[in-house]
């Protein structure tokens, strides 16, 4: 007769079979979805308007400048006490990610440009190491960046009255979001990248696959 010890041990382990098959189950079910929907064409959410801005270098930007490039764009503010420091993280280390050989393009636009000159821009790209061949950060005309923001990326970038104020330095409610264009200019995917539930490290493996899908794309 076997000891008690090794009968109750039995059930353990084909407990454990049970638990390390459905974790492979679910593995390769979420393994065939992705192959599936990589199969599909990326949606067309919208179109980016021609516009004409100035990058951290004081170099003039235009819809133009990005064509034949995939890219992602995010908004923020240097004077931000939010979540823009975390963004920008984000966003290096997408830079980091991406291969040499990458066409890929990162764009960071103010949405406080009237303080947020060329200068200040390259200050703070400096923080987080932009390679200003690959990452810019656009300011320009309020109108401008406003028109870009919020009719082409359909982006949120309010500015706080000061009575609404709980810092001097909280100045503008602003989407959280990344937002994947094409080669053509074209809108193809958003990506939150804070709140409650968001893994950056999904949003960051999702932007990779993304952009390395746009590359292929004639």
């Amino acid at each position: 007769m076997n000891p008690p010890g090794r009968r109750l041990g039995w059930p353990v382990l084909v407990g454990l079979g049970l638990a390390a098959a459905s974790l492979l189950l679910a593995f390769l079910l979420a393994q065939l979805k992705l192959r599936a929907n990589q199969g599909q064409p990326m949606p067309v959410l919208g179109q980016v308007a021609d516009f004409a801005l100035t990058n951290q270098l004081g170099q003039e930007v235009t819809l133009a400048t990005l064509r034949g490039h995939p890219w992602v764009a995010d908004v923020i503010f240097t004077r931000c006490a939010g979540p823009c420091l975390k963004m920008s993280r984000q966003m290096m280390e997408l830079q980091q990610a991406l291969p040499a050989s990458s066409q890929a393009r990162l764009v960071t636009l103010t949405t406080d440009p009237e303080y947020d000159t060329p200068q200040i821009l390259k200050i703070y790209s400096q923080r987080f190491q932009a390679d200003t061949n690959r990452w810019m950060f656009l300011t320009g005309p309020k109108p401008a960046v406003q028109a870009v923001i919020r009719d082409s990326l359909k982006l949120t970038a309010v500015e706080k009255g000061p009575q609404d104020r709980d810092t001097p330095v909280d100045l503008f409610i602003h989407s959280t979001i990344f937002v994947l264009v094409d080669k053509k200019g074209q809108v193809r995917g958003v990506y939150e990248t804070t709140g409650e539930g968001v893994d950056p490290s999904q949003v960051h493996q999702q932007l990779l696959v993304g952009l390395r899908r746009l590359e292929r794309e004639r």
